[in-house]
C-alpha cells in the first residue's frame, strides 16, 4: 500500500475511532486511546480540523485513564513537534508529576501561558521540570525564582537556556548569599550580570573566586561600564558601626598623607605595630575602596582579596607577602601559608585586579554620594 493510500485509510478510520470514545468501558477507552495515538503518529498529513479533533478527544480520554496510562501518553508526545496542543496542555497541568513532567521538560508545543499556569499552581517537581527546558522565558523564570525551593532554583540557574530578569537575578544572589549550595550555580551562570557576580566574591570559596576573576579579565570595557552603572543602584547602605578609635585614627592617617609619609611601607609599619584601624583607613584610601570592605578583607584574613588590592596598587610581591604574613601571624606556619598565595599574586593581571576593584568601589562611591 502506498503512503497516500495508507493516509487515506487512516483518515477514513478517524470518525469510527471518535465514535468509540463515547463507549463507557474503561478497557475499550484505554485501547482506543492507544489506537488514536498510533493513528496520530501514522498520519503525517493532517488537516487543522483533524488536529483539533485529535487533541480534544485524546485529552478527554486521557483524563479518564489511570496515571500510568497518562504517563505513557506524556512520554510519547513529549518530543512531538506537532502534538495536539489541547492534549499536551492537559498532560502538563496534570497534578501527578509522573504524568506532567515528560511534556513539561520537553514538549515544544507548550506556550508561555501554559507554563505560567503550571509554575503558579503546581509543586516543586513540576517547577524543576520546567526549569530544565531547552529555553525558559524571563516571565516563567520570574515565577520559578519566586516560588521555587533551593533545589529548583539550582536547576534553573544551571540551565544556560533560561532567561532571568534583572530583578530575578538580584533575588537569586540574595538567596545564594545565605545558601552555599547555590554558590557554584550562581557564579558559573554565564549570563549573571557582572556587578551581581562580583557581589559573590567575598562569599564563595577560592575556586569560584578564580572564576569571578577570570570573567572580569574577559569582560568587554563597554559591558564593564554598564555593569557598574547597574550596580550603583544595589549598594548596601548599612555596613555596621565604625570602630571607637576611627576618628582619631583618621586624623593620624590624614596627617601622614599631608606629610607625604603615607606609603605602602608605612602601611606595613602600621599593621605590625597593631594600629589596625589606621591601617584599614590607609588601605581603603590606597585601594579607593570603602572602609568596611577593607575591614572585611583584614578581619577575615582574605589573602586572595588582599592580593587583588595590592596588585591593583602595583605593589611588589614582597610588600604583599609582608601584609599577608602579618595578617596570618596568629596561625601556625604563617609564612608558608602566606607564600602559598604568591602564585596567585604572580598570575593575577593588574588589569583584572583593577576591574575587580571597580566593583568593590561601588559601596565607597555610594557613601560619598549620600
Amino acid at each position: 500500500m502506498t503512503q497516500t493510500a495508507a493516509t487515506v485509510d487512516q483518515a477514513s478510520r478517524l470518525p469510527d475511532l471518535i465514535a468509540m470514545a463515547h463507549e463507557g468501558s474503561s478497557e475499550t477507552r484505554r485501547a482506543l486511546l492507544r489506537e488514536l495515538t498510533d493513528h496520530f503518529f501514522g498520519a503525517p498529513v493532517r488537516s487543522q480540523a483533524e488536529d483539533a479533533l485529535y487533541g480534544e478527544v485524546m485529552a478527554r480520554l486521557a483524563t479518564e485513564m489511570e496515571a500510568a496510562v497518562r504517563g505513557e501518553l506524556s512520554e510519547r508526545f513529549s518530543v512531538s513537534l506537532d502534538a495536539p496542543h489541547a492534549l499536551v496542555r492537559t498532560l502538563a497541568l496534570d497534578p501527578s508529576p509522573e504524568v506532567a513532567n515528560p511534556v513539561l521538560k520537553g514538549s515544544p508545543v507548550l506556550q508561555d501561558a501554559d507554563l505560567l499556569e503550571v509554575v503558579a499552581r503546581r509543586g516543586q517537581s513540576q517547577l524543576r521540570a520546567v526549569s530544565g527546558r531547552v529555553t525558559v522565558s524571563e516571565a516563567v523564570s520570574d515565577v520559578i525564582v519566586e516560588r521555587g525551593d533551593d533545589e529548583t532554583l539550582g536547576t534553573l540557574l544551571r540551565n544556560q537556556g533560561a532567561a532571568l530578569s534583572r530583578q530575578a537575578n538580584e533575588t537569586v544572589v540574595s538567596r545564594a548569599q545565605a545558601n552555599p549550595g547555590l554558590h557554584a550555580a550562581v557564579v558559573e551562570r554565564t549570563s549573571l550580570p557582572p556587578d551581581l557576580l562580583n557581589e559573590m566574591y567575598f562569599i564563595v570559596e577560592a575556586r569560584l573566586r578564580r572564576v569571578i576573576l577570570e570573567r572580569n579579565a574577559r569582560m568587554d570595557p563597554a559591558m564593564l561600564d554598564q555593569a557598574l552603572s547597574a550596580g550603583r543602584n544595589r549598594v548596601a547602605a548599612d555596613d555596621g558601626q565604625l570602630p571607637d578609635d576611627y576618628a582619631e585614627a583618621e586624623v593620624y592617617v590624614r596627617e601622614l598623607a599631608a606629610a607625604g609619609q603615607l606609603t605602602p611601607h608605612t602601611l606595613a609599619r602600621l599593621l605590625r605595630s597593631g594600629s589596625r584601624t589606621a591601617f584599614l583607613i590607609a588601605l581603603a584610601d590606597m585601594a579607593e575602596i570603602d572602609f568596611h570592605t577593607a575591614k572585611h578583607i583584614v578581619d577575615r584574613g582574605e589573602i586572595d582579596a588582599l592580593a587583588v588590592v595590592c596588585k591593583a596598587a602595583n605593589l611588589d610581591r614582597s610588600l604583599f607577602l609582608t601584609y599577608a604574613v602579618v595578617l596570618l601571624a596568629r596561625e601556625q606556619d604563617a609564612l608558608a601559608k602566606a607564600q602559598s598565595y604568591t602564585s596567585l599574586y604572580n598570575d593575577l593581571q593588574r588589569e583584572t585586579a583593577m576591574r575587580t576593584l571597580r566593583f568593590w568601589r561601588l559601596r565607597r562611591q555610594a557613601h560619598e554620594a549620600a
